[in-house]
């Protein structure tokens, strides 16, 4: 009895380890890029026990570190370490078919012309566009209604107020395997969003090209002066 007890103290204490695990990828995943300190914000836990976690992660190829990049004058000091998601972190955390697609499309490529490509590319976004044009037309906030549908399509997206207007970011994307081979995915998604947002929009950084979240910024509208 005693031992019994014992294996189901052991197997649910596996499991504990696990989902939190799996947690602390999510935050990474969601952030793009977290030191342990802003993990370990996210837990009730000490850095001491997130960083166990991020050694489990690192040792599994699910994470990796790099330095924090800086805009500007950095400071004194060492940068910060910061812990990002690797290909294979991505692919554990999406259960996409990526081989599937990329040899469609290649086949597609092969067969009719990588015109072909890129015309399904805009194709798959236009349908997207015509599902959701209403909804995000009609919200009081547009950029913040295709967040919530980005999200809902997997793409984990958040807006961000910058000086010069707001930041799109999604911090997953599913086809980002699909994306690295094909780019024009991307060119076709940052002209549909310029559509729904009837804004001259700019991808500054994507996935699929080794950033650690897809960014797009959405201008401040310009307002005309009242003539007086």
């Amino acid at each position: 009895m005693k031992t019994e007890l014992s294996v189901d103290l052991v197997a649910q204490s596996h499991e504990t380890e696990a989902g939190t695990r799996s947690r602390v990828l999510g935050v990474i995943m969601a952030r793009g890029a977290a030191t342990a300190a802003e993990i370990a914000d996210e837990f009730t836990l000490t850095q001491a026990a997130v960083r166990r976690h991020l050694t489990a992660l690192t040792e599994s190829g699910l994470i990796t570190t790099r330095e924090r990049r800086t805009y500007g004058t950095r400071g004194r000091g060492r940068p910060a370490k910061v812990f990002v998601p690797t290909d294979h972190g991505r692919d554990a955390f999406d259960h996409s078919y990526d081989k599937l697609a990329i040899d469609l499309l290649d086949y597609l490529a092969a067969q009719e012309g990588p015109e072909a490509v890129e015309k399904f590319a805009r194709h798959r976004f236009a349908e997207f566009a015509s599902q959701h044009a209403d909804e995000i037309a009609e919200d009081a906030s547009p950029v913040d209604a295709l967040a919530r549908v980005l999200t809902a399509e997997g793409y984990m997206a958040t807006v961000q107020p910058v000086s010069s207007g707001q930041q799109l970011c999604q911090h997953h994307c599913p086809v980002a395997a699909v994306a690295a081979m094909f780019p024009v995915l991307c060119i076709a998604e940052t002209e549909v969003f310029s559509s729904l947002l009837g804004s001259h929009v700019q991808r500054l950084a994507t996935i699929a090209h080794g950033d650690g979240v897809c960014t797009t910024h959405i201008p401040r509208p310009v307002t005309k002066e009242v003539s007086r």
